[in-house]
């Protein structure tokens, strides 16, 4: 079976298979689009669904948790399962997964069950898995010279859906309420009908599925000149990325999650809220493909240095300005944006400083780090916002940021082996 597939890839040629990755990457862009739609107008009513089942506002962010928690449980399962079947199913079936969890919201709104909404939650977070599984399926196929912009589209396509869901809340509800759906939930007909095309497509359109082609090419190359010009493992580099991915997703995390009560408790409108967090949104996703060109022509490692130059600069103004509304908005983009750098040049080095028999399961493993890191984050810094308030809180999550300095240079890669 092994030697088959390898001879079905053996006629590709180089400009064959820079062909095969544009679509691809549009295929999973659109993708992303669509996953973001999905998981966007989940999101946005999850806390108030969570206060209305438990009668307690307190329990309003254990929606979120669930959310995180499910992706956090299910990162490492899809990246074996993409390992031993290919990308596509794995990014159907979590697709699939997270349908159903939205489908057993709907339910457990409509007979009162709290812990069925928070079991329903944590299998929407399937979809947040495959979504954050997409970037690396776009760097499958990718070459060193175009691997962080590749991987970067699909994260600039999320800002897209996450934009558009929370904005669909109005008109779901009123669709919701003509058809007779429990309230609150008639904006998930739209993320049903976005799970459904996204499924479709991914069944219908990833074609060939990027990582089995991958390995059919790396094994045909294995074959043919043998281990003279592999690139060796590297997994100190890849140690590096994961921290790096994760340290920024945790500081991002804890001063986005507190700059909403911060600001409310200083006097800002919903509005004016919701304007920062879009801000902030913006600043993670829509410069994503700037910073992937940057990670192919200055470095990966340089480009997440950049990322942290950004990140300091969000947090000492989110600390010194921490009066201003206008500082705290300023320091939440530069925070999105550091994010954003971090996150496109650390995915980047993780993929490339693997060997193919590893790279899947590091993927997995960096989306669960990262993910367990948020979830930490986001629970930690209420109690550190309660005990050294908004400006301390951004100083002493920096510590994040000096501990990825002080570590890069275990991010210097080998050069590939030349025999």
């Amino acid at each position: 079976m092994r030697a088959s597939t390898v001879a079905d890839a053996s006629p590709l040629t180089t400009t064959d298979v820079a062909r095969i990755q544009r679509r691809i990457v549009w295929v999973l862009s659109i993708g992303q689009v669509l996953g973001g739609l999905a998981f966007g107008a989940t999101v946005s009513l999850g806390a108030v669904l969570a206060a209305e089942l438990s009668g307690d506002d307190a329990f309003s962010g254990l929606a979120a948790a669930a959310i995180t928690l499910g992706t956090a449980a299910l990162a490492v399962p899809f990246a074996a399962f993409a390992r031993a079947r290919g990308r596509r199913p794995s990014l159907a079936l979590g697709m699939t997964i997270a349908l159903a969890g939205v489908v057993l919201v709907v339910l457990s709104v409509g007979i009162g069950s709290f812990p069925l909404l928070l079991v329903s939650f944590g299998l929407v977070g399937a979809g947040q898995a495959v979504n954050l599984q997409t970037r690396f399926a776009a760097a499958d196929l990718a070459t060193d010279a175009t691997r962080g912009r590749d991987l970067s589209l699909t994260v600039w396509a999320t800002t897209i859906g996450a934009v558009l869901g929370p904005n669909l809340v109005g008109p779901g509800e009123a669709l919701g309420e003509a058809v007779g759906m429990p309230p609150l939930t008639g904006p998930y007909l739209f993320t049903v009908v976005a799970q459904i095309l996204g499924i479709a497509l991914y069944l219908v359109a990833l074609r060939p599925d990027p990582l089995r082609l991958a390995q059919q090419l790396a094994a045909r190359s294995a074959a043919e000149v043998g281990a003279r010009i592999a690139k060796p493992d590297e997994p100190t580099v890849a140690r590096f990325a994961i921290f790096a991915v994760a340290a920024a997703h945790g500081v991002m995390v804890s001063v986005m999650a507190m700059t909403p009560v911060h600001l409310m408790h200083h006097g800002a409108s919903l509005s004016v809220v919701g304007t920062t967090i879009s801000l902030h949104i913006a600043g993670m996703f829509a410069l994503a493909p700037v910073f992937g060109i940057l990670a192919d022509r200055l470095g990966r490692v340089q480009t997440i240095l950049v990322g942290q130059a950004l990140l300091v600069a969000a947090l000492v103004t989110a600390s010194f300005g921490q009066e201003s509304m206008l500082a705290v908005t300023v320091a939440l983009v530069l925070l999105g944006l550091g994010w954003s750098a971090s996150t496109v040049a650390g995915s980047t080095l993780l993929t490339e400083a693997s060997a193919e028999e590893q790279r899947t399961r590091r993927q997995g493993r960096s989306d669960l780090v990262m993910s367990l890191v948020g979830a930490l984050g986001a629970i930690g810094s209420g109690m550190v916002l309660s005990w050294i308030g908004y400006g301390g809180l951004a100083l002493l999550v920096g510590v994040l940021v000096v501990a990825t300095v002080a570590l890069s240079p275990f991010g210097r890669r080998l050069a590939p082996a030349v025999g």
